[in-house]
């Protein structure tokens, strides 16, 4: 079904390692042709900092704009409206110029670990929980915010507003930074019921509800100056703000009723499911945000996915691609005799372990370097069939029945790895064609709130599908009880 709009969506997809722009037309359809990206990553500390120098991404994205109009050419002049996906769960300080005091602190930042320890001892950690989807841990705001007041209080005082990175570049473009009720639900700050900032949590930190934006959806428009001048086409144009990456993701993928999950392995990995309702009910020891001000997103997510398949590879010196593969898929389940933890980037659901480190048990002089990675990407699976798990318990309309689909450059590039999901998970699991989900789904919210079809008649491509194998499936139930044996034994809680 296609808008009846003559006209164009700019996407906008601000990634954890890219920066991709395409245009759109009015079925949420990728106009070929119109893709730029610009690869980038994390500046890592070894004290556990993740961070971004803001303008450095700000210029990234500005770049990947001029190069998808430059594309667009003639097309670009019928731009109706912007729409951006980014990571969620970090921040940053400007000062009352709007200047940073900061940098980008981003979601695999773990340096406030003892500061969400300290959160736990004063709060109701499950009462808070219950309010805003989330856990007291590092990649949320809470801690963030208290451990910069204690490790850095120059800064902190000298900081006027906390930003996300979309907010941040609102600021530059427009002059007011407004946060979408998707960007501000994935903070840690935000009850998700009320869609309002959680004032009993405020009041416990150094960090005042007038220091953040006005939640909105209500879109910016109005370019002017320097921006206007450099993207006529765009200076008219309603700019949605951003909405978080993992429900673009879901969005983008067709995953948008509670009968499906969407299993993204891209440098990180999640389990989600979405749906449209009035209220929810937080999963334990699982996160809860939204989509939009009408739509939840729940599930869990891995530090480790496809970032710990690429430094096996290089660690391991393994093979090429091709031939690594052939010799993963000629491998019996579980027959490597390890058992793999894959918390090297520390945890998040389903236990919030931030300061937990990678465990392999079983090594031998036979182990051979393919079977190290065998086994992670094993490992990875039964995370996930954790997570799961508690999802089938606390969602509308739970059951084994959820249909699966798979998102993200990680298994696309594995039919072993999506094999060993399915038969891990024990559910069939369908290979998504959409080439970029999250910038699709940032594309096909702002069509819905533009007058167009609503997201749940939307249709998304499918592509081929990994039917279980129940004897396999036995084989890593077994294994997935010995990951939890080692889990207990070295791993130390939150």
């Amino acid at each position: 079904m296609a808008l009846d709009l003559p006209g164009y969506i700019l996407a906008i997809d601000v990634g954890s390692s890219s920066v991709r722009c395409s245009l759109y037309d009015g079925a949420g359809g990728l106009v070929e042709g119109t893709g730029t990206s610009f690869q980038h990553g994390f500046t890592y500390t070894r004290d556990g900092g993740s961070m971004l120098d803001a303008d450095e991404l700000c210029e990234l994205i500005f770049g990947a704009v001029d190069g998808t109009l430059a594309r667009a050419g003639e097309k670009a002049k019928s731009t109706v409206a912007v729409a951006s996906s980014t990571f969620w769960h970090s921040v940053l300080g400007v000062d009352q110029r709007g200047c940073p005091t900061t940098p980008i602190l981003t979601w695999t930042d773990t340096r406030a670990a003892d500061a969400a320890r300290e959160l736990r001892e004063r709060l109701d950690e499950d009462a808070v929980h219950r309010r805003t989807g989330c856990v007291f841990h590092p990649s949320y705001l809470p801690a963030k915010l208290l451990w910069l007041s204690h490790f850095f209080p120059k800064s902190f005082s000298k900081t006027e507003r906390f930003l996300s990175p979309d907010e941040y570049l609102r600021l530059r473009l427009f002059g007011e930074a407004k946060v979408g009720v998707s960007m501000a639900s994935g903070t840690g700050l935000f009850d998700q019921h009320r869609k309002a900032w959680d004032e009993e949590l405020l009041d416990a930190l150094p960090t005042k509800e007038g220091q953040l934006s006005l939640i909105s959806d209500e879109p910016s428009r109005g370019l002017k100056g320097e921006w206007a001048r450099r993207w006529p086409e765009l200076t008219d144009v309603v700019w949605f703000p951003a909405a978080g990456d993992g429900a673009c993701s879901n969005v983008g993928s067709g995953c948008v009723k509670s009968e499906r999950m969407a299993l993204m392995v891209g440098t990180s990995g999640a389990l989600r499911v979405l749906w449209k309702g009035d209220s929810a009910r937080v999963p334990e020891e699982l996160w809860c945000y939204r989509a939009d001000s009408k739509r939840f997103v729940a599930g869990g997510a891995l530090s480790d996915g496809g970032n710990l398949v690429a430094w096996l590879r290089n660690a391991l010196r393994l093979p090429e691609k091709e031939e690594t593969e052939k010799l993963l898929a000629g491998m019996e389940p579980d027959a490597h005799g390890l058992t793999f933890l894959p918390l090297l980037a520390g945890e998040r659901a389903p236990g919030w372990a931030a300061g937990a480190s990678g465990s392999v048990a079983g090594l031998s002089l036979a182990t051979r370097p393919v079977e190290i990675l065998r086994a992670a990407m094993e490992a990875v699976a039964l995370r996930f069939a954790l997570i799961g798990h508690k999802l089938d318990k606390s969602l509308p309309e739970g059951s084994d029945s959820r249909q699966v689909i798979a998102t993200g450059g990680g298994l696309s590039s594995s039919p072993t790895w999506t094999q060993i999901m399915a038969d891990t998970l024990g559910r069939q699991v369908t290979v998504s064609t959409v080439p970029e989900a999250s910038n699709r789904g940032a594309a096909l919210l702002a069509l819905e709130a533009l007058g167009g079809p609503p997201l749940e008649e939307v249709e998304a491509p499918l592509g081929e599908a990994y039917e279980p194998d129940l004897s396999r499936h036995a084989a890593y139930e077994e294994a997935l009880n010995r990951q939890k044996a080692l889990y207990n034994a070295v791993v130390r809680q939150k």
